[in-house]
């Protein structure tokens, strides 16, 4: 699910982000990035997330790095607790 306005875009995954969803989550935001400045992760229906989703999220924060920024929001208590205890609370901005 996402919307796009001008250079602004909101991905708003579902379920789980593991080994069988990352790669598909990978390809198709790397399909839609293309001349956007500000992505928006909106991470509220996001149940689980494992090392491989954690390795795109890291991946996709460094592409945008370089044409702009992205924000997770809506994150929730237990994915939140993956970000802590991996380190990535510190390098991802979330609100």
């Amino acid at each position: 699910n996402y919307t796009k306005e001008a250079s602004m875009l909101t991905v708003a995954p579902e379920g789980r982000i593991d080994t069988l969803s990352a790669p598909e989550l990978e390809k198709k935001l790397c399909e839609i990035l293309d001349g956007v400045s500000e992505l928006v992760l909106d991470m509220a229906k996001v149940e689980y997330i494992s090392s491989a989703g954690l390795r795109i999220i890291l991946k996709i924060q460094k592409l945008m790095l370089r044409q702009g920024k992205m924000k997770l929001i809506g994150v929730n208590e237990s994915v939140m607790e993956v970000f802590e205890i991996t380190g990535f609370s510190n390098i991802l901005k979330i609100e």
